[in-house]
């Protein structure tokens, strides 16, 4: 199980990432405008942008950890999960993947490399 306070700081050290209160709830926004990362209120739930387009296979794959948002919300790049049944590592590479996700290409790239997770120059290569 995860913390708030252990999302917080990993969410904190990523670039171009602020964290702010809407409404008693934490949520994390890439250059002041999109929300990639929200804490539900009292801590149990982490929402975090992810790919509509696999977020039900997700959900499929461990109903027990993952939940779809709300119907309202469907139309977003958004999933949910427990933090209950999340460790640090798990948590780590949700909120890693959820703000390369949103953040703009570059800086993403620029962290991966920084990070050793790939070379310098590699997704460029890659067409990617």
């Amino acid at each position: 199980m995860v913390t708030v306070d252990e999302v917080r700081a990993v969410a904190s050290t990523l670039p171009r990432s602020s964290e702010g209160v809407v409404r008693g709830q934490v949520k994390f926004r890439i250059d002041g405008r999109i929300v990639w990362l929200a804490l539900s209120k009292d801590g149990s739930t982490m929402g975090f942008a992810f790919p509509k387009e696999l977020r039900q296979a997700l959900v499929d794959a461990e109903p027990e950890k993952f939940s779809l948002p709300r119907p309202s919300d469907l139309r977003y790049h958004w999933v949910h999960v427990r933090m209950a049944a999340i460790d640090a590592d798990e948590m780590r590479e949700l909120v890693e993947d959820a703000w390369a996700f949103c953040a703009p290409k570059q800086v993403a790239e620029e962290y991966a490399a920084a990070q050793g997770y790939v070379e310098s120059g590699t997704l460029e290569a890659e067409g990617g």
